[in-house]
């Protein structure tokens, strides 16, 4: 069966989430539309202040909507109310990027990662929930042995394992990554990066990998969207992207990119230049415009289409588009 037959788990339809300032409407997210099927990755990237984070806790309905539909297994829940969407949190959860803050300090490891059993009564003694923790604790890597110490006992990388681990306490078949290892160190990373992996293809899982962090994204995603002020500029699967990026802010991205070999030090570091544009009330016309090398007068008049520019790879941009 190809992509095109399969009904996706999660679809996002113009979805838009707009916060309301003493200046205006801030566009956080605007018009994005996604999909996502069982088993893959996408990747949502851009510098801070795009609106990625912003997106994955409005799907979630952390946030809720300000227009747009989300659908998930087949269900529009952008309306749904809290008891609704109460039985639905066990089909989909979040990885926060800080794995202290996260956690209750006052919550051993055990209780940290049964709660949320527990809230939805997944089973119905404490020790049953206990069991379930321990075996996710053996999943995620994590020594039993540190089922009665507390988070602020561990380091970095044992505490977003137990971050982990309660994402999956409920069996979720949908989870948003939202920047997972920014926090962690560079060798820490890589163990969090193929542990996800790792239960992705046992579980079957889909995840929302959000990140600033090109070269982590590349790793983990089959997909990737390219955000820019709360729109999405670009998205492709991950070797397209790598191998011809078309939106100028891609290639800046791309291009900023350290390359570990003696050869790069001669190379030049290019710059993104310009001005930032306000997400307030935006104005027509590319919200890159003002840092773009290739801007034209028609970039600054009006909003480029999302177009999908070759097979599977959608851009927004007229020079590229030519539209």
């Amino acid at each position: 069966m190809n992509k095109e037959e399969r009904i996706p788990l999660l679809e996002t339809r113009d979805l838009k989430k707009y916060f309301k300032t003493g200046a205006g409407m801030l566009h956080a997210v605007d018009s994005i539309n996604i999909k996502l099927y069982e088993g893959e990755t996408i990747g949502v990237v851009g510098e801070s202040g795009c609106g990625k984070s912003t997106l994955g806790r409005t799907i979630l309905k952390l946030i809720e909507p300000t227009s747009g539909d989300i659908i998930f297994n087949g269900q529009n829940i952008s309306k749904l109310g809290t008891r609704a969407m109460r039985q639905l949190r066990t089909e989909m959860q979040i990885i926060f990027q800080d794995p202290y803050s996260s956690l209750d300090p006052r919550k051993s490891v055990i209780e940290i990662i049964s709660e949320y059993m527990m809230i939805h009564r997944i089973y119905r003694t404490r020790r049953e929930a206990y069991n379930r923790a321990a075996e996710l604790m053996e999943l995620v890597g994590l020594a039993r042995r540190y089922a009665d110490v507390y988070p602020h006992e561990l380091d970095g990388g044992r505490r977003q394992r137990i971050g982990v681990a309660r994402a999956l306490s409920l069996n979720p078949k949908f989870i948003v990554c939202d920047e997972p290892v920014s926090a962690l160190d560079v060798s820490i990373q890589a163990q969090i990066l193929n542990l996800l992996m790792d239960l992705q293809e046992e579980l079957n899982l889909a995840y929302m990998f959000v990140t600033h962090d090109l070269s982590v994204v590349k790793h983990i995603s089959d997909n990737i969207m390219v955000m820019y002020l709360g729109t999405c500029v670009e998205f492709a699967s991950s070797d397209a992207l790598f191998e011809k990026p078309l939106h100028p802010y891609t290639q800046a991205l791309l291009a900023a990119i350290p390359e570990p070999t003696l050869e790069s030090r001669n190379h030049p570091f290019k710059l993104i230049k310009g001005e930032v544009s306000s997400p307030i009330d935006p104005k027509p016309g590319c919200r890159f415009a003002r840092r773009c090398e290739h801007c034209m007068a028609r970039c600054t008049e009006e909003t480029p289409e999302y177009i999908e520019t070759l097979p599977g790879h959608f851009v927004a941009c007229h020079m590229v588009n030519g539209k």
